[in-house]
């Protein structure tokens, strides 16, 4: 399951009298996520650290401490994004010193914690692969077979190109791609195959448990 969080987010907290300030964002390319933690970086320039960690899919992956004793920072931040099961985000934590140590545990379940307060006020969604899929008909059928694809809820209609020969484009998770050609050689009484036309991820919002 690919999952990613809803929205970009900020969000603070106060922890023995040091700042943690969280930014986590959606990026898609491990330059977009060096970017934007050179931006926080820049923006929150007089931190005592800026520890970051990202996750763009199984491959790419990278933390950094930024300062902090090694493995109490972005290891941490780290091991949650991957447990939550994230990609395409990026983490970012601004500690502003506030006189009073942590000691090793407590400075990995302050910058875990950060992490998981911002991912759990920006929600997570899954992402979903789409496909896009096309058949034709004669220009004589198409009004017909209209009002019968917009009478289904099994896959709805992207495009529809009028030519010598009409196309119509339909959009539906892979999966359904079967279940959707028998419902239309079923619903035209002809054999109908869809062709791949390609693909596009679309987010579905993963409800919280109360």
């Amino acid at each position: 399951m690919k999952l990613t969080i809803r929205k970009d987010i900020r969000t603070e907290q106060i922890i023995s009298k040091s700042r943690f300030i969280c930014s986590l964002k959606k990026v898609k390319t491990e330059e977009e996520a060096q970017e934007f933690i050179k931006a926080v970086k820049k923006e929150f320039w007089d931190a005592t650290h800026n520890c970051s960690a990202y996750v763009i899919d199984e491959q790419h992956q990278r933390s950094s401490d930024d300062g902090e004793p090694s493995g109490t920072a972005g290891i941490p931040m780290l091991g949650v994004l991957r447990k939550q099961e994230l990609q395409q985000v990026v983490a970012v934590v601004s500690r502003y010193f506030g006189g009073i140590k942590l000691g090793a545990g407590g400075l990995v379940r302050a910058y875990a914690g950060s992490v998981s307060q911002a991912i759990e006020e920006a929600g997570t969604a899954q992402k979903v692969k789409i496909g896009l899929y096309v058949f034709s008909c004669d220009p004589g059928e198409a009004g017909k077979i209209l009002n019968l694809l917009y009478q289904q809820t099994l896959f709805s209609l992207a495009d529809t190109d009028y030519g010598t020969r009409v196309n119509f484009t339909l959009r539906m998770p892979e999966e359904k791609r079967t279940q959707a050609e028998a419902w239309l050689t079923d619903a035209l009484q002809k054999q109908i195959e869809l062709t791949e036309a390609g693909h596009e991820f679309e987010e579905v919002p993963i409800e919280k448990e109360h």
